[in-house]
């Protein structure tokens, strides 16, 4: 007697690869590359097209008082909590085509297959795209999914700014009205607590691809402190000020950059150390700097590692460097995760079915997934890059990776879509 076929294997990758490339012509950067940043023109275009193959498909579209729009396939059992697995649509500046909307559009695979299969499940399956995870546009990211898991509160999100001074709630307001004006007019007032959530995401890591493994469970997620640093001199005449008498910005955060680098370099080679921004002003080439900022993304999977150097980098901000006072503030705060393990074994499985010699892997990049895993039973499967590279055009990733990737999570959702 021949066996059924899993979701997996009758998931249609010709179908879902052409979908991947279709998402990469909004917001496409020439010869290659992304830039679709959270709610501007190209993002809220995304999240259309999205409700365009949702409905096609005969899914109901919502969305939320965030943004966050769902595809929902209806249970025979709509009483039960929603199976819930998606990602991200927006990007960083210049970036590739992968990073998080790669699991939008595996999650939309997913959705196609149960439809033209005419597959009956119990508890109800939706898709999510979740809002501005990247943070590139306004920080910090994930305001989204952490808002729907209650760990960052709508005001603060709201008054974020981009740095053309655009509040994100003026920008949310658009994007809600496009919604609304596309179809998405179903709206859910508040967050629900899902039966579970999957998230499918580029590696943006070098293991996978050394590896030659196409796909892995993720088992936890390395915690991150996001810093905006004021540094505060004086301006003055760059030919007459003596070198005795300058507070010179610059210089002040040069030597802080330096002390700050001593405190993590005590630490463990997993410590993650990265000035992002880095900015001068007033900016003129014969005028001694009077103020420096810019911010730090500090990551490590130990909460105890993130909180010793959160304490050394305040002490470091209350003294003066090269005459000059610092001002530090913390504008995130994300603690490490780890997934739920019953899940992780679940898609440890599915992963290792078609790639036996699948690791599990922890994250080195925050997710929304780290948000959701607070308030539900949550996992992740990675899929390799070409030589680790994200946040950049050159992110690269094979068909045949992404292909078995998706067919893992499908996989892994057949196994929870029944009580």
């Amino acid at each position: 007697m021949s066996q059924t076929p899993s979701l997996g294997e009758r998931l249609d990758g010709e179908l879902f690869w052409a979908d991947l490339q279709a998402q990469a012509e909004i917001g496409a950067l020439h010869p290659r590359g992304l830039r679709r940043l959270a709610l501007d023109e190209n993002d809220n275009r995304a999240r259309l097209w999205l409700i365009d193959q949702g409905q096609a498909l005969g899914c109901h579209a919502f969305h939320d008082a965030m943004g966050n729009v769902f595809l929902r396939r209806e249970g025979q059992q709509p009483e039960l909590a929603a199976l819930l697995i998606g990602s991200h649509m927006d990007s960083q500046p210049s970036a590739g085509s992968y990073d998080g909307t790669l699991g939008v559009v595996a999650g939309l695979a997913v959705l196609r297959t149960l439809q033209e299969q005419g597959i009956e499940h119990a508890r109800p399956i939706e898709v999510v795209a979740w809002t501005n995870e990247e943070g590139a546009r306004f920080a910090p990211g994930a305001s989204g999914s952490s808002w729907f898991a209650g760990q960052r509160d709508a005001a603060t999100i709201l008054e974020a700014r981009d740095d053309q001074g655009t509040r994100f709630a003026d920008a949310l307001a658009a994007c809600l009205a496009e919604l609304e004006r596309h179809g998405a007019s179903a709206f859910r007032p508040a967050p629900f607590v899902p039966h579970a959530f999957l998230e499918l995401h580029i590696e943006q890591g070098p293991v996978l691809e050394s590896l030659g493994v196409p796909v892995c469970a993720v088992s936890g997620i390395q915690g991150v402190n996001w810093y905006e640093i004021e540094v505060h001199g004086q301006a003055n005449h760059a030919g007459t000020t003596p070198e005795a008498a300058r507070r010179d910005a610059l210089m002040g955060a040069h030597a802080l950059i330096g002390a700050l680098r001593d405190a993590v370099a005590g630490q463990d080679e997993q410590v993650r150390f990265t000035i992002g921004k880095f900015s001068v002003s007033p900016g003129s080439t014969n005028t001694i700097p009077q103020r420096a900022d810019f911010t730090i993304d500090l990551r490590h999977p130990s909460q105890a590692v993130l909180e010793r150097l959160d304490t050394a980098f305040h002490r470091l901000a209350q003294r003066q460097w090269s005459g000059c006072d610092v001002s530090l503030r913390v504008t995130s705060r994300v603690a490490p995760v780890s997934f739920d393990p019953a899940l992780v074994e679940l898609a440890d499985s599915a992963a290792k079915s078609y790639s036996p010699n699948a690791p599990q892997l922890v994250s080195g990049a925050f997710h929304d997934a780290i948000h959701l895993a607070r308030v539900c039973p949550t996992v992740m499967l990675f899929t390799p890059c070409r030589a680790g590279i994200s946040h950049h055009p050159d992110e690269h990733i094979e068909r045949s990776d992404a292909e078995t990737a998706v067919r893992a999570l499908a996989d892994s959702v057949e196994r929870l879509l029944n009580p």
